[in-house]
């Protein structure tokens, strides 16, 4: 059965940043979550905390996600970041890494064989998100990158965010239904429209085809909550909405 993790940004960030990530990992797991992504853009104390965080998480399954890009807008790969990555991931104990293409072109494709290399070793799994950008997120350059990657030895797998697809205004579906088979992790997310934006809401609210998008993804996979877990009983909330899922995933199996 999947397993399901919280991507620990779906409390919100001024909340994280105010009690940290280290105790909403804590919540995480009372709430009865499998896993947790922990969120680069809201680290407060750094090494200090992921190392807090990976003492305290035992037996949970640990996600590191990177807001960097592994190559920069000008088409250069962005080594650092990815370096910068590798590590929070080790002193997390992540066995995944997340991260998004940043400014990949099909022009960048001679420096893949660098990524390859600098990735052999690090006992780290990369996994390829689609973000909230054209030219990181949008179908099209998805499926030119990991086809050039696929080409040069460097089958890399995918986070599907499922919301992220109406930021650049793009089917749900359809990606889906292209890029499934390179799919290693899914972040669940609903998405409402508001004037002049989208907007991330919890799948029962969510106005997008959320279920068939599921069942369109490989069974077993884990599925992340990213989507706002918010109120007077936090804990409570939580955890309905990690049975809500889990009870999905097991219809499924």
């Amino acid at each position: 059965m999947s397993s399901i993790l919280i991507s620990l940004s779906s409390f919100g960030a001024a909340e994280v940043r105010r009690h940290g990530q280290l105790w909403f990992t804590r919540l995480a797991a009372q709430a009865g979550a499998d896993g947790v992504e922990v969120r680069g853009e809201l680290l407060v104390d750094g090494d200090a905390e992921l190392s807090a965080i990976a003492d305290a998480a035992g037996p949970l399954q640990r996600v590191y996600s990177s807001p960097e890009g592994l190559w920069t807008e000008a088409g250069v790969p962005d080594h650092g970041a990815l370096d910068r990555g590798v590590r929070a991931a080790a002193r997390l104990g992540a066995t995944r890494l997340k991260m998004s293409i940043g400014g990949w072109t099909p022009a960048c494709a001679h420096s893949m064989t660098t990524l390859r290399e600098r990735l052999a070793d690090t006992g780290v799994e990369l996994l390829i998100e689609n973000d909230q950008t054209a030219g990181a997120g949008a179908l099209g350059a998805l499926r030119r990158f990991f086809d050039t990657a696929q080409a040069l030895g460097l089958p890399l797998a995918m986070t599907f965010d499922m919301g992220n697809w109406h930021w650049t205004g793009e089917c749900p579906l359809q990606a889906a239904a292209a890029l499934a088979p390179r799919v290693a992790y899914v972040h669940c997310k609903g998405v409402q429209r508001q004037p002049q934006r989208w907007v991330a809401v919890p799948l029962a609210e969510s106005a997008a085809p959320w279920r068939t998008v599921l069942r369109g993804m490989p069974a077993g996979l884990p599925w992340a909550i990213e989507y706002p877990l918010a109120g007077d009983d936090l804990l409570a909330v939580t955890r309905c909405e990690i049975e809500r899922l889990r009870a999905l995933a097991g219809s499924r199996e």
